[in-house]
């Protein structure tokens, strides 16, 4: 499950280094070229909408492994396509079936045992994390052996043997919920509002992939503009990141200790240590490289102990859990990297840091409200007592 996420998850990934190449091989402006993650982009929020809460709907091994071999039918649409007219719709469905994803992480959820969900739920990340690492290596690698339509051709064989694995390796499942389709996608606003605990890991993942998205948008400006570092040798720092797969796990196992409150401070101090280590990285590519390493470390065990948290709400409901967070957390994201491109254009790497940190420092303050909230409403109890 580890590495089928992985490989999904990275079907988002591969366009970014081979936009200049899609370009001048289908003659597209770079305008029109980079409408292809933004699309992508659009398809992953549409389906974590319309097609995750189906994890609580239908049996989940079929819909694995009917989305994973939709994600295949999509690499190939994007590897064939002539023009922008059959380049940008295939996008969308690379991005909108690409969701698998977020359907495999509440399965491994729900067939772990209580005891050791939050580690269950961290190494399926742990997969997620590596495949977004190495997806834009794979893609630079393979399209220099054979071109660009190469990268999604071999990406689609993949998707189609790991339909095969995991069909053949996974468990049948269904979560028993009495929902239709049309009540089941409804019912993700009625948690919201009925889960205080989901209102608030969604808050704190918001903020943590704005963060990270604010870093990851203006990053290859300042690399190319400062130290002029190639297109490749950008590409690498990605790698700098590993750091973040590795401590999921952790991440996981202090949640299952019930340490989620003291862990996501830890991780928030992290996220805004980090903004000074990229702020000081601006003139020493040493800094720079501890924060990118600090930062993902930080966003990715706060977004692990979200996840862990909140798979223990309500059993019969993790995939429309999942589908609730997730489209928050990428509103996020969106708004990072919409601010972050903005503020680089106009204030440079300064404004880019200011706005990094203040997405760092908003989980921190939302950590210390919901400290004063209990404390609020514990007190009268406790007077009471």
């Amino acid at each position: 499950m580890a590495v089928a996420t992985g490989v999904a998850v990275a079907s988002n990934y591969y366009a970014q280094p081979l936009l200049p190449a899609m370009g001048r091989a289908l003659h597209l402006s770079p305008r029109t070229s980079g409408l292809v993650v933004t699309v992508a982009q659009v398809g992953y929020a549409l389906g974590l909408a319309l097609l995750t809460p189906l994890g609580d709907v239908v049996e989940r091994r079929r819909l694995v492994t009917v989305l994973c071999l939709g994600t295949a039918a999509a690499l190939c649409w994007v590897g064939v396509s002539p023009a922008w007219w059959s380049l940008l719709p295939a996008a969308l469905a690379v991005g909108g079936l690409s969701v698998v994803v977020q359907v495999l992480v509440p399965f491994a959820a729900s067939l772990a045992t209580d005891e050791n969900r939050g580690r269950v739920v961290g190494t399926v990340m742990s997969g997620l994390l590596v495949g977004i690492l190495l997806a834009r290596t794979a893609s630079g690698v393979l399209a220099g052996a054979g071109g660009w339509r190469t990268v999604y051709f071999v990406s689609a064989a993949a998707m189609v043997v790991l339909a095969g694995v995991l069909h053949r390796h996974l468990p049948t499942w269904r979560q028993r919920t009495g929902l239709g389709y049309a009540r089941s996608v409804a019912s993700v606003l009625t948690l919201l509002r009925q889960e205080p605990v989901l209102r608030l890991r969604s808050l704190y993942g918001m903020l943590s992939f704005g963060t990270f998205s604010v870093l990851w948008t203006a990053m290859a400006f300042l690399l190319a503009d400062r130290y002029h570092y190639s297109t490749t040798v950008i590409g690498l720092f990605g790698l700098a990141g590993a750091a973040g797969a590795l401590t999921a796990s952790v991440a996981g196992r202090l949640s299952d200790r019930g340490w989620a409150r003291r862990t996501t401070v830890a991780t928030g101090t992290l996220l805004v240590a980090s903004w000074l280590a990229l702020w000081v990285g601006s003139s020493s590519i040493g800094w720079f490289v501890v924060g990118v390493v600090v930062l993902d470390v930080g966003a990715q065990g706060l977004h692990i102990t979200n996840q862990g948290e909140i798979y223990r709400l309500r059993p019969e409901a993790r995939s429309r859990l999942t589908a609730a967070y997730m489209v928050i957390y990428f509103a996020g994201g969106a708004a990072g990297s919409v601010l972050s491109a903005s503020l680089y254009q106009s204030l440079g790497w300064d404004g880019v840091c200011l706005a990094g940190g203040t997405f760092a420092t908003g989980t921190l303050v939302v950590s210390a409200v919901s400290r004063a909230r209990r404390g609020a409403a514990t007190a009268p109890a406790a007077r009471r007592r």
